[in-house]
């Protein structure tokens, strides 16, 4: 009876925070209050999700289905592992009735939420419309939704969105001076200062280039198994393809390259090491890089560059910094 007391409390306390996501808040404090309770135990972003299912439904629910589902849950019941869930369904359905939120998003703010990680560590996410979100070492995402639309920004690194679809209210990632439209999809965004790279595991994306000055046609759409690069120095944006399991190695600590930069692999290489790669020489910048690091055995990956590229590696006690060997001789 006591885990069936505490299952139904954790519940109830999950319900609260959806609703309280979804009130005006200025200052953030919520959102960070929220991030802190999923923080404290797995089990509380469980329950959030479950939550956030069950008010998904709901929302799809005309009134008169809304208010007889009330009815029902209102029922006294004898206590069971079943009642549980409905006893939370039936207090956000309440709400709902109430006036106080409705769940199809028309009295919903916008708040703005900040998704951060530490370098070396992942995050895992779930947006208050399901939408699920891994998060990449030190990356950053700024949050924001409306009544018609779902705004996303990634500031830097890297987030896999797993997209709750809605064709009412677009889901749109802004990642510099590329902006990815969902079509009901699941895909990989990764930003290394102005450079950009998406690649879809799921479903399609619509990629266009925000340059101002570009070409409005340049819009491209990909499918699941291609990637597009986005370089600010070229003209238009590139196409290829990718494997699913390449697009996300980086969940399992294999950061996967093809034919980089190596500025690009070290500066992504850094967000998943305390003792950052630092290039020396410009000319080091241009060499490509296809092949896999784990994000374990960075140290050792930067040891051996030495066989692969005209480089020398030098270790200090904070830094490790990389020099054209031509013009150390």
């Amino acid at each position: 009876m006591a885990s069936q007391q505490q299952q139904d409390t954790l519940l109830r306390a999950a319900a609260d925070w959806w609703v309280r996501l979804r009130e005006p808040d200025d200052s953030g404090d919520t959102i960070e209050q929220w991030l802190a309770w999923t923080a404290e135990d797995e089990r509380h972003l469980k329950a959030f999700e479950h939550v956030s299912a069950l008010a998904e439904r709901f929302g799809q629910l005309d009134r008169v289905s809304r208010q007889a589902l009330v009815n029902t849950f209102s029922r006294p019941a004898p206590p069971s592992p079943r009642w549980l869930p409905l006893a939370a369904a039936a207090s956000i359905a309440a709400l709902v009735l109430s006036g106080a939120l409705y769940v199809g998003w028309t009295r919903f703010g916008n708040p703005t939420q900040v998704l951060q990680s530490a370098v070396a560590q992942n995050r895992n996410f779930t947006l208050p419309d399901g939408t699920k979100v891994a998060l990449g070492a030190a990356s950053t995402l700024t949050v924001q939704y409306s009544r018609d639309r779902r705004s996303v920004e990634l500031d830097g690194g890297e987030a896999f969105f797993d997209v709750v679809h809605d064709p009412h209210r677009p889901f749109v990632v802004k990642a510099g001076e590329v902006s990815v439209h969902d079509i009901g999809t699941a895909f990989d965004v990764r930003r290394t200062g102005e450079r950009v790279m998406v690649a879809v595991t799921q479903g399609r994306v619509a990629i266009a280039d925000l340059r101002a000055g570009a070409n409005h046609n340049n819009v491209l759409e990909a499918t699941a198994g291609q990637r597009v690069s986005f370089d600010p120095d070229a003209m238009a944006m590139a196409i290829d393809t990718i494997a699913a399991a390449q697009a996300t190695a980086w969940r399992s600590d294999r950061l996967e390259f093809i034919d980089e930069p190596l500025s690009v692999v070290v500066a992504n290489l850094n967000r998943y090491t305390n003792k950052p790669v630092h290039i020396l020489d410009a000319d080091l910048n241009a060499l490509t890089y296809t092949g896999t690091v784990r994000a374990d055995a960075i140290d050792s990956w930067v040891s051996a560059l030495p066989e692969v590229f005209p480089l020398q590696v030098s270790k200090e006690a904070d830094r490790v910094t990389l020099s054209d060997a031509k013009h150390r001789q």
